[in-house]
């Protein structure tokens, strides 16, 4: 073999080996959940929101209003190169409260327990996408008022 030829065959096995490499799978957590000896500290039908508060910490989540059950929410999602990431892992501790504000019961979730449930979702029902440019600005010129334009 000769020089060039070694030089290739090494090059193309760095090229490979870098691609294999490219595809490990990276992971990402979000989120908090107590650990289960700080949960162990909590007395239900005892313990207050404010006993919460300061042994575990506020909840990034909780209810509707400002007096609504507090949940914990920690989850892990996994990637693989440049494919969309999937979540691998969602545990959510739920702390609901009487309205003594004393806790009624805790109770811990993960994704085995039921169906996937987004957290957030974001759509938008009015789409650009099906109207053109020259129709968007167009559109816009109609929408126009003289009267606006010499501050009447």
């Amino acid at each position: 073999m000769t020089a060039f030829q070694t030089r290739l065959i090494r090059s193309l096995a760095l090229c490979a080996l870098l691609g294999v490499a490219s595809c490990a799978a990276t992971y990402r957590n979000h989120g908090y959940i107590p650990p289960e000896e700080d949960l162990q500290n909590l007395i239900v039908g005892v313990d207050s929101r404010a006993t919460v508060d300061d042994l575990i910490g506020a909840p990034a989540l909780s209810g509707i209003s400002g007096k609504g059950d507090y949940y914990y929410v920690r989850s892990r999602k996994r990637t693989y190169g440049m494919f969309r990431s999937q979540e691998v892992e969602r545990q959510v501790l739920a702390i609901s409260f009487n309205e003594d504000d004393t806790i009624a019961n805790i109770e811990t979730f993960s994704l085995e327990d039921g169906r996937i449930v987004p957290l957030t979702r974001r759509v938008t029902d009015n789409s650009v996408v099906k109207t053109g440019f020259l129709r968007q600005l167009l559109n816009n010129i109609g929408a126009l008022n003289p009267a606006d334009a010499f501050g009447s």
